[in-house]
């Protein structure tokens, strides 16, 4: 009886805490429409996290550059590029890394967690600005 109470508690808290694990993949939310925009891989790479756009739902966009883009980003395909770099880990959250907008080729400061509801919430800083989306796990 005492191992089978103890195998479903291992089980109960290795999926809590798979269930917040950031790596994966996520549909990204647009904050204005509420609409899915893309699926974003999120990995992790020299101990360090990133984000690739892996899908774009709208097919006149799928195959267009980054022409607002920034340095080695400039004219890059947005589908397959790397818009979360270089995140760590720093107590419960990944901080010190950017994202980039690629609509509009503006880079902002990075702070992401998982939410209680399993949803990535992303919040991108100017200064003590921010805005936040919440963006949904894909299986």
């Amino acid at each position: 009886m005492k191992k089978s109470i103890i195998i479903v508690i291992v089980l109960i808290f290795g999926f809590s805490v798979n269930a917040q694990d950031i790596l994966g993949k996520w549909k990204t939310i647009d904050d204005e429409t509420g609409e899915a925009k893309s699926i974003v891989q999120i990995y992790k790479k020299d101990g360090k996290v990133f984000g690739k756009i892996i899908e774009i739902f709208n097919k006149e966009r799928r195959d267009l550059p980054c022409v607002k883009c920034k340095g080695d980003d400039y004219n890059k395909p947005i589908l397959g590029l790397d818009i979360i770099k270089s995140m760590t880990k720093d107590g419960k959250y990944f901080k010190n890394g950017t994202i980039v907008d690629p609509q509009n080729g503006k880079e902002y400061d990075l702070r992401l967690i998982v939410t209680d509801e399993g949803k990535l919430q992303v919040r991108g800083y100017i200064g003590f600005f921010y805005s936040t989306q919440y963006w949904e796990r894909v299986q």
